[in-house]
């Protein structure tokens, strides 16, 4: 099996527990672009954030992983909406 074979491996297996385990996230994709992980998507909470990065780390150690992730914005808005 080649690196590049192996990091595709992880990154489904990373993918697998993302969706089934601890966060239960479906909406995080992990792509590979060249020799680095980018994750990018929307999570509910920095917490989720911190526990995605954590098991990324673990999943891919030797890797560089870097972080597109955004927080969802949770506020209640600032104004009503106006309809036409």
């Amino acid at each position: 099996m080649t690196a590049a074979e192996s990091t595709e491996y992880r990154v489904a297996h990373l993918q697998e527990r993302l969706a089934t385990q601890e966060v239960a996230e479906l909406g995080v994709r992990a792509e590979i672009c060249g020799g680095t992980v980018v994750l990018t998507g929307t999570v509910p909470t920095s917490r989720c954030r911190e526990d995605i990065l954590r098991i990324a780390r673990e999943e891919l150690a030797g890797v560089r992983v870097d972080s597109a992730l955004t927080l969802a914005d949770a506020s209640a808005p600032d104004h009503s909406e106006e309809l036409a």
